[in-house]
């Protein structure tokens, strides 16, 4: 199908060539006023001013969309959820208003392992159907593109479950997906005492069928105090780097011990968290290239501190903002409350969030040439705001609904 959407008040994030934005270059949200953009079969044709459209007859296309009056941005790339859960959490959520911290909850049976146990109950088809929800539900947020983690199962068959969900979304949803195995995410009740014999499970036991099944393309180690060390994520990361699965990684969530430079060494992608940086730890990350994907929601629903974005952009680190959307520490994926707590919270300017959690969360998920920016031949992708008085407007009203529509590879949800 061709289409042809006029009129466009302006239109956001349009790149000539990929390029992984750091420093004073995250503020530059290249726009084309009064423009045109054209798909075919779901991807990006082409696009200009509307002074340059009149050559073009109205008849060639068998759909036509008028803009008057909005604003158009590529859609949202949130690279770091763990969409595919059992049942929700709020009694934790209860415990954390009464008083109790992160490390109380998970040592009475919450946390992670609540949502475990939980996971282990589910069938594949519930699984799946209430992932699918999820999935609808920050699509019509203006999510495009998504990185799904596995991690609530802790057990060879219970992960393996997460994994072939995640594998069955990819093939059924319109959405870019990537799969992310995180089977250290922590250490089962049977293996607390015993972190050798949990290891080699996931060394000899659970990356085998992995790689066999083709279930992941990244490898994840929550690498923090009580969790696991990062001389057992540099473990665990070569052996998933060994059958093809590329290091994403939780660190610095609570505790600065050691993980950004063990990241750094194993080539990330990512590192993803970064509520707690020493000034080693920016100068490391901003010497690499690896990306530092920011979570502002999760700071906000652990109330920690928010991760310091200004020291992060300021000393050159390439940095991406996702939703880290789960049940326990961050049950929303909606991107736009990501984008305004990234300016209200972590003083971002509204073009520097826009395009972390745009262009530079799709490097985040290696889908640059897919999705992330308005470039020819990548996925159409955009939401279409409603009209508002600039782009400022749009994390700064930030308890309104400011999304007209939302087109996923050339489809209106």
């Amino acid at each position: 199908m061709t289409i042809l959407i006029r009129n466009i008040a302006s239109l956001f994030n349009v790149r000539s060539e990929n390029n992984l934005l750091r420093g004073e270059e995250l503020a530059i949200l290249p726009k084309l006023d009064n423009a045109y953009l054209i798909i075919e079969n779901g991807l990006i044709a082409d696009f200009g001013s509307m002074e340059n459209l009149k050559s073009v007859k109205a008849n060639s296309f068998e759909n036509i969309i008028d803009a008057f009056g909005q604003f158009i941005l590529p859609a949202w790339c949130d690279s770091h959820t763990h969409i595919v859960f059992a049942g929700s959490r709020e009694h934790e959520f209860v415990d954390k208003i009464n008083g109790l911290s992160y490390a109380e909850i998970a040592a009475k049976g919450g946390g992670i392992l609540n949502s475990a146990n939980k996971l282990h109950e589910a069938s594949d088809d519930q699984l799946f159907n209430e992932a699918w929800k999820r999935l609808e539900e920050i699509a019509h947020f203006g999510t495009g593109a998504v990185e799904i983690k596995s991690g609530y199962g802790l057990t060879v068959a219970s992960e393996l479950k997460m994994l072939r969900v995640i594998k069955k979304l990819k093939e059924k949803s319109t959405l870019s997906i990537k799969s992310t195995f995180l089977g250290a995410h922590t250490f089962p009740l049977h293996y607390k005492e015993n972190h050798e014999g949990y290891i080699n499970e996931i060394i000899d036991e659970m990356l085998p069928v992995i790689a066999t099944e083709k279930l992941a393309d990244y490898i994840d180690v929550f690498c923090e105090t009580g969790f696991f060390s990062p001389e057992e994520m540099i473990r665990i990361c070569k052996a998933g780097k060994a059958l093809g699965l590329k290091p994403k990684l939780h660190v610095n969530q609570l505790n600065s011990i050691g993980g950004i430079k063990a990241a750094i060494e194993l080539d990330a992608i990512s590192v993803d968290h970064l509520e707690t940086m020493t000034d080693q730890d920016v100068a490391d990350l901003s010497g690499s290239s690896t990306i530092g994907t920011l979570l502002p929601t999760a700071a906000y629903f652990l109330r920690m501190p928010f991760q310091p974005a200004r020291q992060l952009i300021k000393s050159g680190c390439a940095i991406s903002l996702a939703s880290d959307f789960n049940p326990g520490s961050s049950p929303s994926g909606n991107m736009n409350q990501v984008v305004s707590m990234s300016c209200i919270q972590m003083k971002m300017l509204p073009q520097e969030a826009i395009n972390a959690a745009t262009i530079n969360g799709a490097y985040a998920m290696e889908l640059e040439n897919e999705v992330g920016s308005i470039m020819k031949g990548k996925k159409a992708n955009l939401i279409f705001t409603k009209p508002i008085p600039s782009i400022s407007y749009y994390p700064y009203a930030f308890g309104s609904n400011l999304i007209d529509k939302v087109m996923i590879a050339g489809n209106i949800l």
